[in-house]
């Protein structure tokens, strides 16, 4: 498996890989190509060097986005946010999500932030077992969301 930065070259693929990860939690997810495209360039403009890929045999199977730029009204200063990670369903379980989630991990600490958040859906509780196996904790609901924070 190989992690790199994302490009645009990578959209159609993210497109692909974010619609099958998402099946079944569609109340989470952009359902639309249109919504799903505008948010991977919304990802890139965010911050593009915490936008990376994982690749296998240089086939994408899993995406994270970690955003250093975002100023947390809760933290009150900037954080690494992880607006999206995602792995496809056939590849969960072999350690992927787990190595996505620590290069963003990293590339927070070299950016001198010393707290990492995100939001997970609230019924999606694979998800919130991952991230809490992870070092997160959950810290607040708000809506169909939940907040986890992990200190760095």
């Amino acid at each position: 498996m190989q992690i790199r930065k994302v490009t645009k070259e990578d959209l159609e693929s993210f497109v692909e890989v974010y619609t099958k990860s998402y099946k079944g939690l569609e109340e989470y997810a952009y359902t639309k190509r249109r919504e799903i495209k505008n948010y991977f360039k919304w990802l890139m403009a965010r911050d593009e060097d915490g936008f990376m890929v994982a690749e296998i045999d240089d086939i994408a199977v899993g995406f994270v986005a970690c955003d250093t730029n975002w100023i947390s009204i809760f933290e009150r200063r900037k954080v690494g946010e992880i607006h999206e990670l995602f792995v496809l369903p056939d590849f969960r379980g072999q350690g992927i999500g787990s190595a996505l989630l620590e290069k963003a991990i990293e590339y927070s600490r070299r950016r001198g932030r010393n707290v990492a958040e995100l939001w997970v859906g609230r019924t999606n509780y694979r998800a919130r077992k991952f991230y809490q196996s992870q070092g997160f904790r959950e810290a607040g609901e708000w809506g169909k969301w939940v907040r986890m924070v992990r200190t760095l």
